[in-house]
């Protein structure tokens, strides 16, 4: 395994430092509308034109991979039963506040320009900016955290989580790289993970949800890995949720495994 924080020199210059989520659930019946949509003009307008935005990726849950998710519901995510179509995007290092400011100016742009969907209707169910903390890589020359969205990993599963008041983020961090990584990646399926923090969306962004309490304990891991999520579910992500609340590191909002959208085509749509 090899740790690499978000502060270590970057060997070859560019460096992840920030990175947008957007989960999203299409309404009944619109799923075509709203991959068509998202694929062919959100994803590339919305975020991938912008300055310091440098990869990006779409990911889906079909219905049988919805059905592995836990728990019910959370106070993060009122109902982790939706949210089909997952979107990544990362930013470069020491950039952050750059690419925020121009995403959130570029969606108030789309929308005076009745570029944002139209008849793709959805429901946003998680649309948060999140700090890289840190990555590890299964092996010690493994896939860095920059060109995971390049990789054709199969799937990957988001952990999000909030940790109980008290509990520093550094508490938290020890854990996982101390014991609770060592000890489940060597021959998984994950070869890589990384560790965010939430970043609290500004007033002016126009998804803004109002800072509520725990919103400074939240987190997420990302899990790229070598197999799909519902052939490795019960054996590497089951019980992850037990084993954080018994070390006293905190409770998951959601766990959710997702594979690769395949660009160009209506792929799965049918499944969600």
């Amino acid at each position: 395994m090899r740790v690499i924080r978000v502060d270590d020199e970057p060997e070859y210059g560019v460096a992840l430092g920030s990175i947008l989520v957007s989960l999203l659930e299409p309404a009944p019946g619109k799923a075509r509308d709203f991959n068509r949509w998202y694929e062919r003009d959100h994803f590339y307008a919305g975020c991938m034109t912008g300055e310091h935005f440098f990869a990006g990726k779409r990911f889906v849950a079909t219905r049988d991979l919805k059905a592995l998710r836990y728990p019910a519901s959370s106070p993060q995510v009122p109902d982790t039963s939706i949210g089909s179509f997952l979107a990544l995007y990362w930013m470069e290092r020491g950039f952050h506040q750059k690419a925020e400011d121009w995403s959130l100016e570029r969606v108030l742009w789309l929308y005076e320009h009745d570029r944002m969907g139209g008849d793709a209707k959805r429901r946003a169910v998680h649309a948060s900016f999140y700090a890289h903390r840190f990555a590890v890589t299964r092996e010690d020359d493994g896939i860095p955290p920059e060109v995971a969205l390049d990789h054709p990993f199969p799937g990957i599963v988001l952990m999000l989580t909030e940790r109980p008041a008290g509990v520093t983020r550094d508490a938290r961090e020890a854990w996982l790289l101390d014991e609770h990584l060592p000890r489940t990646m060597p021959g998984s399926s994950a070869a890589l993970c990384l560790s965010l923090d939430l970043i609290q969306l500004p007033e002016t962004s126009p998804a803004y949800v109002p800072p509520d309490e725990g919103a400074d304990r939240r987190s997420l891991e990302i899990y790229f890995l070598d197999r799909t999520p519902d052939a490795v579910w019960q054996d590497e992500f089951a019980g992850f949720g037990s084993a954080q609340e018994a070390a006293g590191m905190g409770r998951v909002s959601m766990a959710a495994g997702f594979v690769p959208t395949l660009p160009g085509t209506d792929r799965y749509v049918d499944e969600v």
